[in-house]
């Protein structure tokens, strides 16, 4: 009987590919698993400058609490109403301009708007007593000053984001001559409707022991508080999607930028963080209409320039319902509540928000906007 040799055991062996649906070898998987474990590590270790906040602007204004940047309209506009952005006093600002496919500011600057930003520094020790009123009724009221005098108008859009979003509707309620637009973004209003981990943290909360003991609230704790809310999303699972993609440039430069912005967390002023402890979250003070800021009650029912109050569906943050509630609260005729199934950061700095949320905002504001002759 003869044999038939189905290969030539004098050939050169060569490498075998792995056909479809057959599992890779555990040698070979190892290998694999090594060289992005490599990869990756060397991303932490020795990661390249991360471009962020690269939208053309100009500092108009400084001190040492804050920069007033100005962007300026990209193109001849008939839009005469410019708008100020309040960020919020956690992390930092340039999360609205964190790169140029999903940058809130450059999306307003494309559909014709002026656009300033206030871009909180990093509080200082000697900082700690500054409060709500020094933040709202001077340093907000200081940047609405100044561009009222550059542009020669007498009112401005006022735009928030989260706390800043906050801090807008206390200047609005007491500065409301000066205030043509108001669009808020995942404001934090009514607490009693907050079911969030960080609502039910800040309610039970013992504020006045920390603060006293350090000042400021640190970044430190501020970060412990933020990876607690989704631990494992925060955590391992992140690292592991990043694994996945590690051999993704464009994966790998969009989450650098994200986890920039994750971990830089100034502190806050002992005295702002207690205000927001224990008058909004611990008393719901905001919402109840019975805020002071120095000698100044803050009584939403008394608003009543044109709103637009966005809110994010699925924010883990920030109470959707507790934004929500901003409109039944405001005295607005025309007032408008817009709801995106997304969360608190996917709400600006998204490729949905590009398609999604902006193009909405644009339209509402521009039928409101003064123009020109």
């Amino acid at each position: 009987m003869k044999i038939k040799l189905l290969n030539n055991p004098t050939a050169t062996p060569t490498k075998q590919e792995t056909p479809p649906g057959v599992p890779i070898s555990i040698d070979k998987y190892n290998h694999d698993l090594s060289e992005k474990i490599d990869k990756f590590t060397q991303i932490y270790q020795n990661p390249k400058d991360i471009d962020v906040g690269s939208t053309t602007h100009e500092i108009v204004k400084e001190t040492n609490i804050y920069r007033l940047l100005h962007y300026g309209a990209i193109f001849k506009s008939p839009i005469r109403t410019p708008i100020l952005v309040v960020y919020a006093l956690i992390n930092k600002s340039y999360i609205l301009d964190l790169q140029g496919d999903k940058s809130w500011i450059k999306n307003l600057l494309s559909q014709g708007f002026d656009v300033y930003l206030i871009d909180w520094k990093p509080p200082t020790l000697n900082d700690k007593y500054i409060n709500f009123d020094d933040y709202v009724n001077y340093f907000i009221d200081d940047c609405v000053n100044f561009i009222l005098n550059q542009s020669s108008i007498d009112k401005i859009t006022l735009h928030g984001y989260c706390m800043g979003a906050t801090m807008s509707v206390m200047y609005t309620n007491l500065h409301q001559r000066n205030i043509k637009n108001l669009i808020t973004l995942a404001p934090v209003i009514d607490t009693s409707k907050d079911h969030t981990v960080i609502g039910n943290f800040g309610r039970t909360m013992n504020v006045d022991k920390i603060i006293n003991s350090v000042g400021n609230m640190p970044p430190q704790l501020l970060r412990s508080c933020f990876s607690a809310l989704k631990p494992f999303k925060q955590g391992m699972n992140k690292y592991f999607t990043l694994l996945e993609h590690v051999d993704d440039k464009k994966f790998v430069h969009n989450f650098l930028r994200i986890e920039k912005w994750l971990y830089d967390i100034p502190p806050i002023t002992g005295e702002v963080f207690k205000q927001w402890i224990k008058d909004i979250y611990q008393d719901n003070l905001l919402a109840k209409n019975k805020l002071k800021l120095g000698s100044k009650l803050i009584d939403l029912s008394k608003i009543h320039v044109p709103l637009l109050n966005i809110v994010a569906e699925e924010d883990h943050l920030v109470s959707p319902e507790g934004s929500a509630a901003l409109n039944n609260l405001v005295s607005s005729i025309d007032k408008r509540l817009m709801k995106f199934p997304t969360g608190h950061v996917g709400l600006i700095a998204s490729s949905y928000s590009q398609l999604n949320v902006l193009p909405r905002v644009g339209n509402w504001l521009f039928s409101r906007s003064d123009k020109s002759l």
